[in-house]
């Protein structure tokens, strides 16, 4: 049964009016804050977005600033007003996304974000929300994405020049930083004054050389040899910034590509093979390379530009009431 919006302002305005029967003590945490057609939007809905999209709660902000608190209330309430008038759209069009492209979706955000599923929800918990929230909410961009493609995207063209005129003006945006992930196996020395425990733990050095080169695995003999850290992890250090890479050790796998290992390095502490596992020069990524992701930012700045404006003219034509 489709209500007309006066009929369904009328049975909200009573139900109201019957709250204010309720006792001082009992206080209201949900009612109706907008109507959108025949949709509403409600305070527990309202307050529920301001702390996803905050990551504090709506009562800790109105402490802080009650014109703070007003401010960031109008304009959730604004985004929640046009997104019910955007599901309604939806809804309309027979728009769906089946929950194949929202594991997609969400597999894609992972890998390009190098997050497994356990980072992704420790994260979403530290952000105040939850995996099943994130999916519905993953799915309502799916469901956006393919209304605006429908309704939008033919209105929307990025030239060569504004894709130059990006890279030129937001050059430093692609700039790359020289990186280095590192593996070592440390041969400690237990005496640095015994020449012979020296000489020892060179030629062990030189042995297990041997044996990489004959294709023996750098984590299998660092599990195995190494007293250094990572050790039981196959001698990773994790991954470095050039600059940030002792000097003395810099030389010795500055000119090594990924794959790479140095000679023996000789130190106070031992001996160190060093294995360079990825390397990342730097420089400034091409404008040709660079395309691609620029287009894509453009692109979408565009499609955001043309979304409200497609959205404001369905908002004008909505059924639309504001209750505070």
């Amino acid at each position: 049964m489709r209500f007309r919006p006066e009929t369904l302002f009328i049975c909200i305005l009573f139900l109201a009016a019957v709250f204010q029967w309720l006792p001082a003590a009992a206080e209201v945490h949900n009612r109706v804050v907008a109507i959108v057609n025949d949709e509403v939007v409600t305070l527990y809905e309202l307050n529920g977005r301001m702390r996803e999209l905050t990551g504090v709660p709506p009562d800790e902000i109105r402490k802080r600033s009650e014109e703070q608190y007003m401010d960031v209330r109008h304009k959730v309430l604004d985004m929640l007003i046009n997104e019910k008038i955007a599901i309604e759209k939806v809804k309309e069009l027979n728009i769906t996304v089946s929950e194949a492209e929202v594991d997609a979706a969400i597999e894609r955000v992972k890998a390009n974000n190098q997050l497994t599923q356990e980072d992704l929800e420790a994260k979403l918990e530290a952000d105040g929300t939850t995996f099943k929230a994130y999916r519905e909410d993953v799915r309502k961009e799916l469901e956006r994405i393919r209304l605006i493609n429908q309704e939008v995207k033919s209105r929307i063209f990025i030239r060569e020049e504004e894709l130059q005129n990006y890279y030129n003006a937001h050059i430093d945006d692609f700039r790359r930083k020289a990186k280095v992930r590192l593996a070592v196996i440390l041969l400690a020395r237990k005496d640095p004054s015994d020449r012979a425990e020296a000489d020892a733990l060179l030629k062990k050095a030189d042995d297990l050389l041997a044996r990489l080169a004959e294709g023996a695995d750098f984590s299998d003999l660092a599990k195995k040899y190494s007293d250094g850290p990572g050790a039981r992890d196959g001698g990773d250090l994790g991954k470095f910034e050039m600059s940030e890479v002792n000097p003395q050790l810099a030389e010795h796998i500055r000119d090594l590509s990924a794959g790479g290992l140095s000679q023996p390095i000789v130190t106070p502490a031992g001996i160190q093979l060093i294995k360079v596992v990825e390397k990342q020069e730097g420089g400034v990524t091409p404008f040709e390379q660079a395309k691609g992701a620029i287009h894509t930012i453009l692109y979408r700045q565009e499609l955001d530009k043309k979304y409200a404006a497609w959205l404001k003219e369905l908002r004008e034509k909505a059924y639309t009431k504001i209750i505070f």
